[in-house]
């Protein structure tokens, strides 16, 4: 993420998931949610007597098994949950220190981070609309990344970032405000309003801080798709075809001002500059007690984009198609708990046509969930991912350094950069989590003469 929409590694604690989205974290990004059927309900006017009333504290603020830092609020946010009010108050932190390498060389350490504010209303229990929920989040990113040192300004195209959420620059934005309706048991759902393409779309449950080894990839390397924190008005339908079967296409408008800092907040923004039309099949299937998810998907919109070739950077097409898939699978167990063992992982993304700047890309790794049996609730991992840069870039590349100015300033060719990553996560508790990386970039913005560079990081992530 650029989608930093996770919360803490609950599932290490024996809580379910990663939250970019339950007592209550922010909804999991593309969770398929359990069929909730009829509950109780409680009229909204009765919110505030039960939020008034007494109730048995369920854990205390600072306690080590409190999932939340300032714990239960004197039994209020428990409360609250039964009425059908959730909140989710989070933070990310990342730091990062060039070690060796770079385009600058220098051994710089920057740090960016990430405040994340959620609500979700349970419209069921407040207001007797059945399977129906409504999610507003807002994001506050702040800070700096070492990138600006490690990558070759000259760059035609970027490559990854090695703080992924220090991305769309320091500003406060709207990034989820949505609403949900399931329908026939949970066969099918619709959901409304501002939403991330990240937030539903070639997700991936992914603790690492190269942005390469996050979820929905192809916001980071297709035209004009958006990824957390920034959201577009947009429409996603899924259909749980059988347990371990979905299908799922969005409808998402196009339009470049929802990058501008200044209207972050904003609910409307004028104009528009096309429409994009995602679709994923995701298969869910537990084999031998061991969960895995195995997703298939195609995108393509009508915006105008620059056009790479042997021409004038003013070149513009409206081709912007791209395929995608995302694999996860446990493939062992430790000690005969479901929760702790193995996990392989792969992700791909293709772009096609003269507007692609990164048209191929591909990543593999594993991570291991409790590692040691002193430490069950800690989780390790370790990645490499590869990006290559479309020809079409190369030869508008060679077109600019023949003329005049091409001469006095040439660019770069650009090939490929690979990144890799290690990372052992420390969850000190079920709210607290240090997470030491070490990272390597060859060929950093896709350029071979930038020397390959090391990089320290460290991420902190807090559940208030």
């Amino acid at each position: 993420m650029d989608q930093t929409g996770q919360g803490m590694d609950e599932a290490a604690y024996g809580t379910t998931g990663k939250a970019e989205g339950a007592a209550l974290r922010l909804p999991l990004a593309g969770e398929r949610q359990p069929a909730r059927g009829r509950r109780w309900r409680l009229p909204l006017a009765a919110l505030a007597l039960v939020a008034g009333a007494p109730a048995a504290q369920a854990y205390s603020a600072f306690a080590a098994d409190s999932p939340h830092l300032f714990g239960d609020w004197g039994g209020q946010r428990t409360a609250l949950e039964a009425a059908g009010v959730s909140f989710d108050f989070d933070y990310v932190g990342e730091a990062a220190t060039i070690l060796d390498g770079g385009y600058r060389d220098s051994h710089v350490t920057k740090y960016a981070d990430q405040f994340a504010l959620g609500a979700n209303l349970d419209l069921e229990r407040l207001l007797g609309i059945p399977d129906a929920e409504f999610q507003v989040t807002l994001t506050d990113r702040n800070g700096h990344s070492v990138n600006d040192r490690l990558s070759d300004p000259g760059a035609t195209v970027g490559g990854s970032s090695v703080q992924e959420v220090q991305g769309r620059g320091p500003v406060t934005r709207l990034t989820q405000f949505w609403y949900r309706q399931r329908f026939f048991d949970d066969a099918l759902s619709i959901k409304l309003g501002r939403i991330p393409f990240g937030d539903d779309f070639a997700t991936i449950d992914s603790h690492f801080q190269n942005l390469a080894f996050g979820g929905a990839q192809p916001g980071n390397w297709g035209n004009d798709i958006y990824n957390w924190p920034i959201s577009q008005w947009a429409a996603v339908v899924r259909a749980n075809l059988a347990a371990d079967w979905y299908l799922q296409a969005g409808v998402f408008n196009l339009n470049d001002s929802n990058l501008d800092n200044d209207h972050g907040l904003d609910l409307h923004h004028s104009g528009t500059q096309g429409t994009m039309y995602p679709i994923e099949l995701g298969y869910t299937p537990t084999l031998g007690g061991m969960a895995g998810t195995y997703k298939l998907g195609f995108y393509t919109h009508d915006v105008d984009n620059r056009a790479y070739g042997d021409g004038p950077a003013t070149r513009t097409s409206d081709t912007n198609t791209g395929l995608y898939y995302v694999i996860q699978q446990r493939v062992t167990t430790r000690g005969g708990d479901a929760k702790r063992g193995l996990t392989l992982f792969s992700m791909g993304n293709t772009n096609h046509g003269d507007t692609a700047g990164i048209d191929r890309y591909v990543s593999i790794g594993a991570t291991y969930q409790g590692p040691f049996d002193a430490r069950p609730q800690d989780d390790a991992g370790i990645g490499l991912a590869y990006l290559h840069v479309n020809d079409d870039v190369n030869d508008y590349i060679d077109y600019y350094n023949a003329t005049p100015a091409g001469s006095l300033t040439p660019l770069p060719r650009q090939g490929h950069e690979y990144d890799a990553e290690l990372y052992y996560s420390v969850n000190l508790t079920p709210y607290l989590t240090l997470r030491p990386n070490l990272q390597y970039v060859a060929n950093p913005s896709a350029v071979d003469s930038v020397d390959n560079a090391w990089v320290l990081g460290t991420t902190v992530q807090v559940s208030f």
